[in-house]
């Protein structure tokens, strides 16, 4: 390894130990940007350093779930992992995940990188990476005023996927008609997953759903079934475009702690269980179980392996504040919000909840996306619900077109942790739904009071 790369690994190493032992801020992210100034192709020349390349996981939502899993399942089955663990998904993120295992000779202590990938960043990272395997999730709207519309995505993945490596396998979920059509020339390169459980389909296409035309002739689509937004069992009656049979299927699924999923594959079934809870969580565990199949991996193995997983940092992760036991949800646009909300309303109990909205930079600042969120759904709690952060006042305006007088409305993310926390009952739980720089602020605090792990500690 050359002089270049080495000095592009110290200095990168050396920021990060600065920025946690200053506690500065930074450490997922900043250590990556200074090393990757200092040598543009430092990405590239680390991985080629895995024995067994990489994975990259995309999509809009669950993609650290999904990673997570993943990492998981292979650090199960003997392999030494590296992992943007944080959720720092840019190349600078990622690259920090990398300096993390990098010796200052260049050496990699690592086998096999998982690594999820920011949507617009991903022709990027493929380019830089070339991974061994590519998991596609899913696509919704998501921080209008930076991705713009789904096509948008939809044309920058097409890019993505234009320069991977022939050899490279893809991961899809079948029920996304938009992946399914960026995919459809992949052919034995493909393992397609998803869920064929009528018991759990929405009685329609929800108003907010992201994707109602075929993505080949732009035809109205048909849904024999629908599951989550816009993912289902689809049909275009004008060119016959149609999601393709899977070659993983999730069926007699059950959503609530523990999920549970029979999956079926290649004339073989077996059971998947995990400490989640929610169809999108199915969605992310099938991703998980269906990457560790096409690269070789037992069933028996992979399923005893995926029940032991917990919750990354702030996706149904349940932390004790004041002996009040709070389990807390990331939530940054309709479709993810309102599959919290059809989780909330499964739970057997409906304990108070907090939401909690912000508008920084990495979580869009235009939030008139709340009006696509189905709220009034929210009236069938049988407990309060506050609403906390920078927009709170147009949460709790949206709150109460939806039918919902706010319990509590706090200004800021730690004020409204430690005075909704107050009004719950010794021993008592709740729930803290809350976007992104809310849930990083969150978490923050709560690893400063010892409460939870940092980021880089989980």
């Amino acid at each position: 390894m050359g002089a270049g790369t080495c000095l592009a690994i110290a200095a990168g190493r050396l920021v990060a130990w600065g920025a946690r032992t200053f506690q500065l801020g930074g450490g997922t992210a900043l250590p990556g940007l200074v090393a990757l100034a200092v040598r543009p192709m430092l990405l590239q020349e680390l991985a080629e350093r895995l024995p067994h390349g990489t994975i990259v996981v995309a999509g809009t939502n669950g993609k650290t779930t999904t990673a997570r899993l993943i990492a998981e399942l292979l650090h199960g089955s003997g392999y030494s992992v590296v992992h943007n663990r944080s959720g720092s998904n840019l190349p600078r993120g990622i690259a920090s995940a990398f300096l993390e295992r990098a010796a200052l000779s260049g050496r990699l202590a690592g086998e096999i990188a998982v690594v999820e990938v920011d949507e617009f960043a991903l022709p990027t990272v493929v380019r830089a990476l070339a991974p061994r395997v590519l998991v596609l999730l899913n696509l919704f709207r998501d921080q209008l005023d930076r991705y713009g519309e789904l096509e948008t995505i939809a044309r920058t993945w097409q890019n993505a996927l234009q320069t991977l490596p022939a050899e490279s396998l893809l991961v899809v979920n079948a029920d996304d008609p938009v992946l399914t059509a960026l995919t459809s020339r992949a052919g034995a390169r493909r393992w397609t997953f998803g869920l064929d459980d009528p018991a759990i389909a929405l009685p329609t296409l929800p108003h907010a759903a992201d994707w109602r035309l075929c993505p080949q002739c732009s035809s109205e689509l048909r849904y024999e079934r629908v599951l989550l937004g816009h993912l289902g069992a689809y049909r275009c009656a004008s060119c016959g475009f149609a999601r393709p049979s899977s070659d993983v299927a999730g069926r007699a699924i059950r959503s609530v702690v523990p999920l549970r999923i029979e999956v079926t594959t290649d004339g073989r079934a077996f059971v998947l269980e995990s400490r989640l809870a929610g169809v999108y969580n199915a969605y992310n565990l099938l991703a998980a179980a269906t990457t560790g199949l096409a690269l070789g991996l037992d069933p028996d193995r992979l399923a005893e392996q995926l029940a032991r997983v917990e919750a990354a940092f702030g996706r149904q992760e349940r932390v004790t504040v004041d002996s009040r036991e709070l389990t807390l949800l990331l939530v940054k646009n309709p479709t993810g919000f309102n599959e919290a909300i059809r989780l909330l309303l499964a739970a057997g109990q409906h304990p108070p909840t907090l939401i909690l909205v912000n508008d920084l930079d990495a979580d869009g600042r235009d939030v008139s996306w709340l009006w696509d969120v189905d709220f009034e759904l929210l009236t069938g709690l049988a407990a309060p619900v506050s609403a906390g952060g920078i927009r709170s006042g147009e949460l709790a305006l949206r709150l109460q077109y939806a039918g919902i007088e706010p319990a509590g409305r706090y200004s800021g993310v730690v004020e409204a942790l430690d005075r909704w926390v107050a009004t719950l009952p010794p021993g008592g739980r709740g729930w803290i739904l809350a976007t992104y720089t809310a849930t990083l602020e969150l978490r923050r605090e709560l690893a400063r009071r010892g409460l939870a792990p940092s980021f880089w500690e989980q």
